[in-house]
């Protein structure tokens, strides 16, 4: 019973005998002789024993309330919890959306208690939304299938790999931070109501583990119960076609819930299907994980991520080649960068240590105020997808001198005219949980894509800069190319998007792998067709 039933509990019996006159007369009249003030003494001893298991609720509320607020504490004093842990990140985000609302609309109306209904809903504007638990969650389930992630690992806090009975390590964070029954029901529930069972599954089967494992044990926070998860997975299982294990989990419901009609009628159906077709006893589903029809290289795609970078070295192809590049220009002179030719066709080069950390930080925090979601061109709109999982900002060169220093250093290092509108601004791109951006290519390959109204050609180049470090995936995969090129802080990386003969070079095809642990700055300097024809001429040759 929660605190508010059983205030409500409390005042029903202070409020005893108010429909019987005889009984109010009486009640009136008790001061009147000892005897009535004698008898008062059993109704206050009723009272007594509820207001007893009132406080026993109490302190038992209380109990759970310490140790939730000491579970948050404990996260925010200690330094070494980084919210670049995506199990971090999304118990953050759930906390916010979900925890502490059930924790602050679990309490009674008192004075301390409106002023913390007050003080929540004063800032519940600015709070994450559902949306943002349920963006949370399927980035969980993103880094699940990219890197081919062992659910019950993540919910220990492990980041491991399984492949047949191969276990590897890709991540070994430095405090394990486990989920709950309740972390993972929500996972598992935001797959259910997508109608995607593969990713549900295994998601709300740990949280049946769970659950069973801390059953009877009360949680404010929580909104699921092992009741919820036991019907969200028989059911599962059931649109899934395996009727045995519908059943079995629903029979296991009856005996938390023996009243529930709903998963009794179930119960008589899937045993009906089952005597009506024996050999779903012993069947099991293969449940297929759900297609992507946009994506047609995802295979090769996911394989390069899962190398968290794989770009050949010297001895493997003696044609690439390391340097410190000037580019004969004056500019570079006095302090060349290191340059390193990874890949021929497409050309793809790296340049170490392109921006120091102090312009990373600069740059970082000019965009951060502005960033919002980023889109992606669809004919002559932009729209927001589930294949790109970012924000981003653009930044004028008159935000700060800097800029102009690091457009003229991209000018000086790659030969070409940098200036608007040769030149996009530049864009600076933060990675959400798990951010990403599935393959694509910079250049448009429709007549009609947005690049066109700035009326100065096609994208012939990207120069991306690196501006963060991360712990693990977030490698820039090129899809025909067969390389990953893994996240190297204050890097960048150039290539051609364009044949000299103007036509789209479809070896670009590229990604962003999700970023499996870490917080992923870059910026994009798109470089454009016109103003370079002295600076990179043409040729009618498709092999240029």
């Amino acid at each position: 019973m929660g605190p508010g039933a059983r205030l409500a509990a409390l005042l029903a019996v202070l409020a005893l005998g108010t429909g019987d006159p005889e009984r109010a007369a009486a009640r009136g009249d008790t001061f009147s002789a000892l005897t009535s003030v004698a008898r008062a003494l059993g109704p206050e001893r009723r009272l007594l024993g509820l207001l007893r298991r009132y406080l026993r609720g109490e302190e038992a509320r209380l109990r759970d309330l310490t140790r939730f607020y000491d579970k948050v504490l404990s996260l925010h004093e200690d330094s070494t919890t980084p919210v670049a842990n995506p199990l971090l990140a999304f118990t953050l985000i759930k906390r916010l959306q979900s925890d502490w609302r059930n924790v602050v609309h679990s309490l009674e109306a008192s004075e301390n208690i409106r002023a913390l209904k007050d003080g929540y809903e004063k800032v519940e504007q600015d709070l994450p939304a559902f949306e943002d638990l349920e963006g949370a969650a399927r980035a969980l389930m993103r880094l699940q299938d990219v890197y081919m992630l062992n659910v019950k690992g993540l919910a220990r806090g492990v980041f491991q790999r399984v492949t047949g009975s191969a276990v590897t390590d890709l991540y070994s964070p430095k405090r394990l931070f486990s989920l709950t029954g309740d972390d993972c029901f929500q996972v598992g529930k935001v797959a259910y109501d997508m109608g995607d069972y593969y990713h549900a599954i295994p998601w709300l089967e740990e949280a049946v583990s769970l659950f069973r494992g801390s059953y009877g044990e009360w949680k404010t926070e929580d909104e699921a119960s092992l009741e919820d998860a036991l019907d969200h997975l028989a059911f599962a299982y059931f649109q899934a076609g395996n009727v045995s294990c519908a059943l079995s989990l629903s029979r296991e419901f009856l005996l938390y819930s023996p009243d529930n009609k709903r998963m009794a009628r179930n119960v008589l159906k899937y045993e009906r299907l089952l005597a009506e077709s024996p050999n779903q006893v012993v069947a099991e589903a293969v449940i297929q994980r759900p297609n992507i029809p946009h994506l047609q290289t995802r295979d090769t795609y996911e394989g390069l991520c899962q190398t968290l970078g794989s770009q050949p070295t010297l001895y493997q192809i003696p044609s690439l080649y390391c340097s410190y590049e000037t580019n004969s220009n004056a500019y570079l002179l006095l302090q060349p960068i290191r340059k390193e030719v990874i890949h021929l066709e497409p050309y793809i080069a790296l340049y170490r240590d392109f921006v120091s950390d102090s312009e990373a930080q600069k740059i970082r925090e000019f965009a951060e105020p502005w960033l919002q979601r980023s889109v992606v061109a669809s004919g002559e709109k932009q729209l927001q997808v589930e294949y790109r999982i970012s924000k981003s900002a653009w930044l004028k060169d008159t935000v700060d001198p800097m800029l102009v220093t690091l457009n003229h250093r991209i000018a000086a290092l790659t030969g070409l005219d940098v200036r608007p509108p040769y030149a996009e601004y530049l864009q600076v791109v933060n990675y959400g949980i798990g951010g990403h951006y599935e393959p694509h290519f910079d250049h448009a390959t429709s007549p009609s894509s947005p690049l066109y109204r700035m009326k100065s050609g096609n994208r012939v180049a990207t120069f991306m800069i690196y501006l963060s470090s991360v712990e693990a995936g977030g490698a820039t995969a090129f899809i025909y190319a067969n390389l990953s090129v893994p996240v190297v802080k204050n890097a960048a990386l150039f290539w051609w998007n364009l044949h000299r003969s103007g036509e789209g070079d479809r070896d670009t095809l590229h990604a962003g792998c999700p970023v499996l642990v870490g917080d992923k700055w870059v910026a994009n300097k798109w470089i454009h067709e016109y103003g370079q024809e002295f600076r990179r001429p043409c040729s009618s040759s498709p092999e240029d």
